[in-house]
């Protein structure tokens, strides 16, 4: 079966698509995303720009013409943060639909926190025991927290890198004073999630997935992505603490010059980075190891699951559709 997933997220519009079925390992066979910053477009009363709602119906629809000509049976599409805080998300969701004929569903918070805690608990196993998961998104940081598929702990705070970049940051690179007072909110921002992951007991294995942590994880060393994603890749609070202080001091253009640092992203890697380094020593962690699966294979997994035809869930309440009910095409 072939399967694609679109994510519109804080960022980028991604379509992922995989070659699964029930039981078996997906096989990634294309990934293709457009860069919209739909955060940044979200207006001062709240509501996503004509400019970004417009971005977003192109990105939609040439992603829906990339997954017919892939030949996929179906493509879940899916929403995220900066689209479910908009004010109009209603109108914006209707106008992507009436013009594309794809249905985005609104993942909650929580959702994505489940959902990309599936796929890291799949991709390690049961042998890796208690499972902490962290996310860095572009508009929230997903934690998830437990021994099975559904954990037992699943949070979503404000505290994304894109988000953080634009709320606590006014110069570029951020002044020294600026990075103090965000680390200072960060601590103060995280203490009750700490108080409530304590509770769990100690984790057997720390994990972090998603762009921002490999991204600093291949800052600290670790293997490049063409290394392939078997390699162990991990980032430690040494090295992150490091690293804080030589990226602090440049600007997102000379960001985007280093490897494994994209263009689309550099203007917050210092914010995420500070998000990192914060919920690091919240929790008490010294080491966090990379996993390649993040939200989009959850999302994947947790259909090929229900691929007896039952109605897919997700949070107990959105159902992950066909792209226009159908076949694509």
């Amino acid at each position: 079966m072939r399967l694609g997933v679109l994510d519109v997220g804080s960022n980028t519009v991604h379509l992922l698509v995989v070659d699964a079925h029930r039981g078996a390992h997906p096989t990634p066979m294309h990934s293709e995303k457009a860069v919209l910053r739909l955060a940044e477009q979200i207006t001062r009363n709240g509501d996503l720009s004509r400019a970004g709602a417009d971005s977003l119906v192109r990105a939609v629809e040439s992603a829906k013409a990339a997954a017919a000509r892939l030949g996929c049976e179906e493509v879940m599409a899916f929403a995220t943060s900066a689209v479910r805080e908009a004010k109009n998300a209603p109108k914006v969701l209707a106008k992507v639909q009436e013009q594309t004929g794809v249905e985005l569903k609104v993942l909650s918070g929580i959702d994505e926190s489940r959902l990309t805690f599936l796929a890291v608990r799949r991709w390690f196993g049961w042998s890796a025991g208690k499972l902490l998961v962290l996310d860095i998104g572009g508009g929230s940081l997903e934690i998830a927290m437990g021994r099975d598929e559904e954990p037992d702990l699943a949070e979503s705070l404000p505290l994304g890198a894109g988000r953080t970049t634009r709320t606590r940051f006014q110069h570029d690179p951020p002044t020294r004073s600026e990075l103090i007072a965000t680390s200072a909110w960060l601590e103060e921002q995280l203490a009750p999630l700490a108080k409530k992951v304590a509770k769990l007991g100690e984790p057997d294995r720390v994990v972090a997935t998603s762009k921002t942590f490999r991204s600093l994880a291949r800052l600290t060393g670790a293997a490049p992505s063409a290394g392939g994603p078997h390699v162990r890749r991990t980032l430690t609070d040494t090295a992150l603490r490091q690293l804080i202080a030589f990226i602090s001091r440049m600007t997102a253009h000379d960001l985007a010059q280093l490897e494994g640092v994209s263009a689309g992203r550099s203007h917050q890697l210092v914010a995420g980075a500070l998000v990192a380094q914060a919920t690091m020593r919240a929790l008490s962690l010294e080491e966090l190891e990379i996993c390649p699966w993040a939200l989009r294979e959850g999302v994947i997994l947790r259909r090929l699951d229900h691929s007896n035809g039952a109605d897919e869930t997700v949070g107990g309440s959105a159902r992950l559709d066909l792209v226009d009910g159908e076949r694509a095409r």
